[in-house]
C-alpha cells in the first residue's frame, strides 16, 4: 500500500478511535445519571404507592405532580445525537477521502490525458508542471523529460538539414565561378583572341585548371552532401602570397580588369590553404562582376613589427631579413557598394543586399568568404568607400 494511503488510514482511525472513545465514556457518565435518576423515581413512585395505601390522595398527588416535573427531554436529544454522530463523522470523512482523492489522483490524471492528447497531436511546445509529490509525479517528470528529448532531437535534425542545404548550396554556388571562367575563356577562343601559340596555350592550361577545380567542388559536393559547413575539409600549408597573387589570383581574370598591388619585399609566407584561398577570391571576383561591374584593385598590405639584423662574417655583407606581424588583403571594385545598414548582415547565410536590382543570386557568395577565412583563423571585413566596396581579409602571420 501506498505510505501516504496509510498515513491517511492510520490518522483517520485514530480519529475515529478518539471520537468514538469520548462518545463512549459519554455515554458511561450518561448512565450513572439515568440510575441516579431511576433511583430517584423508584423513591417517588414507592411513596405514591404507599400513599395511595393509606388513602392520603393529597400526598400521592403531590408526589405524581414532582414525578411530572422530571426533563427527560434531554435524554431524547442525547439518543439521538448519538445515533447520527457515527453518520456524521462517517460522511465527513468519506468526502474528505474523495477530495484527497480528486486532488492527489483524478486531477493529475486528467492533466496528464490532456498533456499526453496535446504531444499525440504533435504541440511539442506544451509543458506540463511536475509536481514530484503526487502519484504521477516521476511519471509526470519521465513523460515530460522525453518531451524535451524530442524537441531536442527535432532541433537538431532541422539544423542537419539546414547545413546539409547550406553545403550544397555553396559548394553549387563555387561551382558556378570556375564555370563561369571557362565560358570566359571559350569566348576569347571564339573571338580569335589566341592570336599566337604562347596565349593560345596560355588560355589551354587555364581552362584545364578550371576544369581540375570544377572536379574538385563535385568531389566536395559529393563528399558533403550530407555534412556540415564545419566539416569542409581545411588544408594549411606555408605558402607564398606574393607568389599565389601574382599567379593564380591573376588567372582569374580573362580581360585586363584587375590591378594586383603587391608590397616590394621577397615573399611574404602564410599558413593557409592555398585552395580554399583560391575560393575566396573566385567567390569575390564573382560578386564584383554581377553587381559592381567594375574593374577591381587587389591590394596586399603588411604591418612590419621589426628588422632583424643577421651577424654576418667580416668578408660578408650584412643581410636584412624583415618579419611581419600581419597582413591585410584588400580587394576593392568601383561599383555603388551596399547601405551601411546591411553590412553586419551581409555574411549572413542568404542574405542578399536591397540594392542587387534585377541580378540573380543566393546569398551565399559573402557568406562562403567568411566561413573559409574564419576557418583559416582569418578575419573579414567590409567598408564602403567612395565609390565601391572594400573587402578586407587580415590574417596573423
Amino acid at each position: 500500500m501506498n505510505k501516504k494511503l496509510l498515513i491517511i488510514a492510520v490518522v483517520y482511525i485514530l480519529i475515529m478511535g478518539c471520537i468514538s472513545g469520548f462518545l463512549i465514556i459519554g455515554e458511561i457518565d450518561r448512565r450513572q445519571v439515568r440510575s441516579e435518576e431511576y433511583g430517584e423515581i423508584s423513591v417517588i413512585a414507592n411513596g405514591i404507592k404507599q400513599s395511595i395505601s393509606a388513602g392520603d390522595n393529597k400526598e400521592a398527588i403531590a408526589l405524581t405532580d414532582e414525578l411530572i416535573k422530571k426533563d427527560f427531554d434531554n435524554e431524547g436529544n442525547i439518543i439521538t445525537l448519538n445515533m447520527l454522530m457515527p453518520l456524521i463523522l462517517s460522511v465527513l470523512g468519506v468526502i474528505i477521502i474523495l477530495i484527497y482523492i480528486d486532488l492527489s489522483i483524478l486531477r493529475p490524471f486528467r492533466e496528464l490525458k490532456d498533456y499526453a492528447g496535446e504531444i499525440a497531436k504533435g504541440n511539442l511546445n506544451k509543458s506540463l508542471e511536475v509536481k514530484r509529490g503526487n502519484y504521477f509525479g516521476d511519471f509526470t517528470w519521465a513523460f515530460d523529460n522525453m518531451r524535451r528529448e524530442i524537441v531536442k532531437s527535432r532541433s537538431a535534425e532541422k539544423q542537419a538539414v539546414d547545413n546539409n542545404k547550406t553545403v550544397i548550396a555553396t559548394l553549387s554556388h563555387d561551382i558556378k565561378t570556375p564555370i563561369s571562367s571557362i565560358r570566359a575563356y571559350a569566348e576569347a577562343f571564339e573571338a580569335n583572341m589566341d592570336s599566337n601559340a604562347q596565349i593560345r596555350q596560355k588560355y589551354i592550361s587555364i581552362l584545364m585548371e578550371k576544369c581540375d577545380e570544377v572536379t574538385k567542388l563535385t568531389n566536395d559536393l559529393f563528399l558533403h552532401s550530407i555534412s556540415e559547413m564545419n566539416k569542409l575539409e581545411i588544408k594549411k600549408e606555408s605558402f607564398d602570397l606574393l607568389h599565389f597573387m601574382d599567379e593564380e589570383v591573376r588567372k582569374l581574370f580573362v580581360y585586363d580588369d584587375v590591378e594586383i598591388i603587391l608590397p616590394d619585399v621577397k615573399d611574404v609566407i602564410i599558413n593557409a590553404d592555398s585552395r580554399r584561398m583560391l575560393q575566396i577570391f573566385e567567390n569575390l571576383k564573382s560578386n564584383a562582376e554581377k553587381y559592381a561591374k567594375t574593374k577591381v584593385t587587389i591590394e596586399l598590405e603588411i604591418s612590419e613589427i621589426k628588422d632583424k639584423i643577421k651577424d654576418s662574417a667580416p668578408d660578408k655583407k650584412t643581410d636584412n631579413e624583415k618579419k611581419f606581424d600581419y597582413i591585410e588583403i584588400h580587394f576593392r571594385d568601383y561599383g555603388p557598394g551596399m547601405f551601411e545598414e546591411e553590412i553586419p548582415f551581409i555574411t549572413g547565410k542568404f542574405y542578399r543586399g536591397k540594392n542587387i536590382g534585377d541580378e540573380n543570386g543566393s546569398g551565399l557568395g559573402l557568406y562562403i568568404v567568411n566561413e573559409l577565412v574564419n576557418r583559416m583563423d582569418g578575419s573579414l571585413k567590409l567598408y564602403n568607400k567612395e565609390p565601391g566596396l572594400d573587402v578586407v581579409i587580415g590574417f596573423n602571420v
